[in-house]
C-alpha cells in the first residue's frame, strides 16, 4: 500500500499579527493587516502580500489594527471568514460568508482542527464601540500552533496542552502599552506557561504613528531582543525564533 504523501506545514509572519499558516493540508492567514498606512499607524516593515489559495482568514478582535476591512476585501472571497461571537455585524457589509465563534468552539479547516480559545483583551471597537468576543486559536495539523491574538498574560495558558509553535504578542504600535496586552517580560511569563517547544515573538517590528521620531525607531527592534534574554531565563526550553516580516519557519 502506499504511504500518504508528506505535507510540509511551515509559517510565515508578515508583520504585525497577520500570520500565514501552512498546516493540515490548508493555508490560514491571521489578523490580516496588508496595507502600508492604517489611520494614524505607518508600517515600517515590507509590504505584506497575501497567500494564494486562502482556505480560511482567522480574526482574533475587532481592533482596527486586527479587523482591518480594506484588507480583507483584497483576500480570496471564497476564503472562509472566522471571527470572534458578536464580530460578525462588522464584517458582513464585505458580502462574504462570516462564522462566529466562541471560547470553546471548535472547527475544521481541510485537515486543520481550529479550536477558539480564551484572551483577555478589550473586544470594543473603538472607544465607544460594540463589542464582541475575543478569541485566540489553537490550529492543530501535524503540528500545534497557537496564536494567541492581543492578550494579557492569564493563568489559562498553561491548559491549552500540547503546543509546538507559540505565536506570542511581545509590543504593539505605540510608544507604551495599555491594558490587555504584554511587553516583552510578560510575554516571557507567558512563555513560561505555555511550555511551546518553539515560539516565535509577533505584534513588533511593523507599525509606528505617523508622529513618530528617529528617537522612537529602536521600537521597531528592541522588544524581541528583551523577550529572547527573558525567555531564556523563565522558559529556558523553548526556542525562540525571531523572525523578520516575511520570514519563515518550518513546523
Amino acid at each position: 500500500m502506499t504511504p500518504p504523501p508528506i505535507v510540509s506545514e511551515r509559517l510565515r509572519w508578515l508583520g504585525h499579527a497577520t500570520v500565514v499558516l501552512e498546516i493540515g493540508g490548508a493555508t490560514l492567514l491571521t489578523d490580516p493587516v496588508l496595507r502600508n498606512r492604517i489611520a494614524h499607524l505607518r508600517r515600517h516593515a515590507e509590504p505584506a502580500v497575501p497567500p494564494p489559495g486562502l482556505d480560511a482568514v482567522l480574526i482574533s478582535h475587532m481592533h482596527h489594527d486586527h479587523l482591518d476591512l480594506p484588507s480583507l476585501r483584497a483576500l480570496d472571497p471564497s476564503a472562509r471568514l472566522i471571527v470572534p461571537r458578536g464580530a460578525g455585524r462588522a464584517v458582513r457589509k464585505l458580502g462574504r460568508e462570516v462564522e462566529e465563534l466562541s471560547v470553546g468552539d471548535e472547527i475544521t479547516v481541510g485537515a486543520a482542527r481550529v479550536l477558539a480559545v480564551e484572551a483577555a483583551h478589550d473586544g470594543r471597537r473603538g472607544p465607544w464601540g460594540s463589542a464582541a468576543e475575543t478569541l485566540g486559536y489553537v490550529v492543530e495539523g501535524g503540528a500545534r500552533v497557537y496564536f494567541a491574538g492581543d492578550t494579557e498574560v492569564f493563568p489559562g495558558m498553561a491548559d491549552l496542552g500540547r503546543i509546538d509553535c507559540a505565536l506570542l504578542p511581545i509590543w504593539g504600535w505605540g510608544f507604551t502599552l495599555g491594558p490587555g496586552h504584554m511587553d516583552p517580560d510578560e510575554a516571557a511569563e507567558a512563555t513560561a506557561l505555555v511550555a511551546p517547544a518553539v515560539a516565535v515573538p509577533i505584534h513588533w517590528g511593523t507599525f509606528l504613528p505617523v508622529t513618530a521620531r528617529a528617537r522612537h525607531k529602536p521600537l521597531l527592534v528592541l522588544p524581541p531582543q528583551r523577550y529572547a534574554e527573558r525567555a531564556a531565563e523563565l522558559a529556558p526550553e523553548t526556542e525562540v525564533r525571531i523572525l523578520p516580516p516575511g520570514g519563515e519557519l518550518a513546523l
